[in-house]
């Protein structure tokens, strides 16, 4: 029996490219393990890899190493960013004969599951069609980057919806750019395309990509050159051809925040939720970064997007550590991030990437002092969190209904039925909050967004607050 799992580490874009491969196993005939339970053990196992910082190549390893051990008999195959840049490193961890390990280019992954069904019909054992899948997939050499279109979302309730791919910028600590190469752009009829067929099943879509700020343009003779299309009129295109899909954006870049993208991102069916790539307020640090950008700008930035929702979820990413950052512009940086009042701050250890010209940086900091700052702003970014939960205690949100249930959330439950609640069911807000909606009847479906008003905040790993239904 042909089955199959898939493991993800990263990004919502490779969250989205996984949901994609599950499709592609499902529509050729394999089974998904993860659906089946415990009691069937996956023949084929795909590793979709990060390699945003040196602990997610750590994290992928160790995955790869667990998958062997755990699965002796399962070929398993390795795909993502990391696995584009260190083939030849992931094939030294299956040295051992008795392992299956597999590299595979993830724009060709796509095709690989049909030919394996294929293969096994006609009565050849899978761990040898693996094996010999990489070189066979060289007849697939279409790298077509949007092949990641699913149909079905095994794994989310909210859709997904890749827009962009790659990156032309010349961040100096950035490895992404050579995993994924330059940047594309679907083709915005296609993009119209596939959202409506989403409208159909699902009530909101995240449009992902490495860069969608960089929606179409292309670089020619080193300057960036627009299609005339571009993010602002994709989403007013999106908007005018479909009727009531809310669409959420992936992350932003601050120099692309003006008035004319607030206009659009403005619209009703646009989440109250903007998340920007700013990665430093220290403008001496954002030049050796090779950011486009400054601290006055993230400012600006920020006050646009509030200026066009009702106190919208706020969110960033800094990165702390980075070569030559003295305690005076950490400190900048840290003031700047205070003062603008994020509601969540994503906040990364620089990590030294082989191959990026910080990599050759020599003025680095001090591992605990790196790791005393990233204490300072996680505390921070949990008392964002905490500050804006409380200012939203009382008012109504719309909540997109899910179906995952964590098994750490049942004292939650227990302590909310013993004060009259009968039904539960965990959701995300339309400004992006993790909800438990608490109902004395039954609750809706997953999928379904009903109105409802925040009653209490929770400070747990799976919650930010508790709900009751309008």
């Amino acid at each position: 029996m042909a089955s199959f799992y898939i493991k993800t580490l990263g990004c919502k874009l490779n969250q989205l490219e996984s949901e994609s491969i599950i499709d592609a196993f499902m529509n050729a005939g394999f089974i998904n393990s993860e659906m089946a339970g415990a009691a069937l053990s996956p023949s084929v196992i795909v590793i979709n890899t990060c390699t945003v910082t040196s602990k997610a190549d750590q994290k992928a390893r160790r995955v790869i190493r667990k998958a062997m051990h755990e699965n002796p008999d399962a070929c398993v195959i390795v795909t993502g960013c990391y696995a584009k840049l260190n083939k030849e490193d992931i094939l030294r961890l299956g040295t051992d004969n008795r392992h299956r390990l597999v590299v595979i280019d993830k724009e060709k992954i796509i095709k690989l599951p049909q030919y394996l069904y294929d293969k096994i019909k006609e009565g050849n054992d899978l761990n040898d069609l693996c094996v010999s899948a990489s070189p066979i997939m060289r007849e697939y050499d279409k790298n077509d980057l949007f092949a990641f279109n699913p149909q079905q979302f095994s794994r989310h309730t909210r859709s997904f919806l890749k827009i962009q791919d790659g990156c032309d910028k010349s961040c100096t600590y950035c490895k992404i750019r050579l995993a994924r190469g330059p940047s594309v752009s679907l083709e915005k009829d296609e993009v119209l395309s596939r959202l409506r067929l989403l409208e159909q099943t699902h009530a909101e879509a995240v449009l992902t990509g490495v860069s969608i700020c960089q929606y179409g343009e292309q670089r020619t003779n080193d300057r960036d050159e627009s299609k005339g299309s571009g993010l602002v009129k994709l989403l007013d295109y999106l908007l005018s051809g479909t009727k009531k899909i809310a669409i959420r954006l992936s992350s932003l870049s601050p120099e692309n925040i003006d008035k004319d993208l607030c206009r659009i991102l403005s619209h009703p069916r646009i989440q109250p939720h903007f998340h920007l790539s700013v990665q430093s307020c220290s403008n001496i640090i954002l030049q050796k970064m090779g950011r486009l950008y400054n601290a006055e700008t993230v400012e600006r930035a920020v006050s646009l997007l509030r200026g066009i929702k009702d106190d919208p979820f706020l969110a960033c990413d800094i990165i702390t550590g980075f070569p030559c950052e003295t305690k005076i512009e950490f400190e900048e940086t840290f003031n700047f991030c205070r003062k603008l009042n994020f509601a969540w701050i994503h906040v990364f250890p620089y990590s030294k990437r082989p191959g990026t010209p910080a990599s050759l940086f020599t003025d680095n900091v001090r591992e605990d002092e790196v790791t005393q700052r990233v204490k300072i702003f996680t505390d921070l970014a949990n008392k964002g969190k905490s500050d804006y939960v409380n200012r939203w205690l009382g008012r109504e949100v719309n909540v997109l209904l899910e179906k995952e249930k964590k098994s750490n959330t049942r004292l939650l439950y227990k302590e909310k039925k013993e004060k009259g609640s009968s039904f539960f069911l965990s959701g995300v807000s339309d400004n992006y909050l993790k909800v438990l909606v608490c109902s004395n009847m039954e609750i809706q479906k997953p999928g379904k967004i009903l109105r409802c008003r925040l009653i209490e905040a929770e400070d747990t790993e799976d919650h930010d607050a508790t709900a009751s239904v309008i």
